[in-house]
C-alpha cells in the first residue's frame, strides 16, 4: 500500500475521533510495515497549552473562554508536527484540521509540497439535533447547551467554507460518511468508501 493520507472532518460529537483511532488500527494491521502518524489536532493544543511560555498561556485562555484561536495557532502547531515527524514515508491521519478556509489553502500547499497524491476528506455527516444530544449524553464540562450551540454554529459558519475548498479540488477524494449509525457501521462504511484495501 503506498502512502495514504486522511482527514477527517464532521461536527462535534460526530465520533470522528474514535473512527479516525479505529482507521489507524486498520492500518496497522493492514500494512504492518509502514508507519501512520496520527495528528489530533485539539489534544495537541491542550498538550501545548500546558507549556511555560506566553503563547501556551493565551491559548490555554482562548480555549478556557470558547473562543476562536487565530489561524497562526493550529498551522504553526500542525507545520511543526510535520517537520519533526514526517520523514515523507508514513501514512497521515489528520483529525480536527485545516477547520478555516485559510487553514484549508495553506494546508493544500503543504500537502502538494509534500507530494501526497492520495488525499482522502472523510466527512462524518451528522445534523446538529444529533450532535447535540450526542454532546449532552457525553457530558463534558464544556458540554453544556450554550457552549454546544455555539460550537455547532461555528462548524457551520466555517467549517463548511474549507470543506468546499476541498470538495471543489479534483486532487481530493471526497467520502460523503452517514454518521447517524451504529460505530461499527461508520467504521464500515469508511472503510468501504476509501477503497484502501
Amino acid at each position: 500500500m503506498p502512502p495514504q493520507t486522511f482527514i477527517f472532518f464532521g461536527r462535534s460529537g460526530s465520533g470522528k475521533g474514535t473512527q479516525a483511532r479505529l482507521l489507524l488500527e486498520y492500518l496497522k494491521k493492514e500494512d504492518s510495515a509502514r508507519s501512520t502518524l496520527y495528528l489530533e489536532t485539539g489534544q495537541e493544543l491542550r498538550e501545548f497549552s500546558k507549556t511555560k511560555s506566553y503563547t501556551a498561556r493565551l491559548t490555554k485562555d482562548t480555549l478556557s473562554s470558547g473562543a476562536l484561536l487565530p489561524g497562526f495557532v493550529p498551522i504553526w502547531l500542525w507545520t511543526d508536527y510535520l517537520i519533526k515527524h514526517f520523514s515523507g514515508q508514513e501514512h497521515l491521519i489528520f483529525d480536527g484540521i485545516s477547520r478555516r478556509s485559510i487553514e484549508a489553502e495553506v494546508l493544500d500547499s503543504a500537502l502538494e509540497f509534500y507530494k501526497r497524491e492520495a488525499v482522502h476528506i472523510i466527512l462524518i455527516n451528522i445534523s446538529k439535533e444529533w450532535a447535540s444530544a450526542r454532546l449532552l449524553e457525553r457530558g463534558r464540562s464544556d458540554d453544556n447547551k450554550d457552549d454546544i450551540e455555539k460550537r455547532l454554529n461555528w462548524y457551520d459558519d466555517s467549517v463548511t467554507e474549507s470543506l468546499k475548498f476541498f470538495r471543489n479540488n479534483k486532487k481530493y477524494i471526497f467520502c460523503d460518511i452517514d454518521g447517524e449509525q451504529e460505530i461499527e457501521k461508520v467504521y464500515k462504511d469508511i472503510v468501504a468508501g476509501l477503497s484502501i484495501k
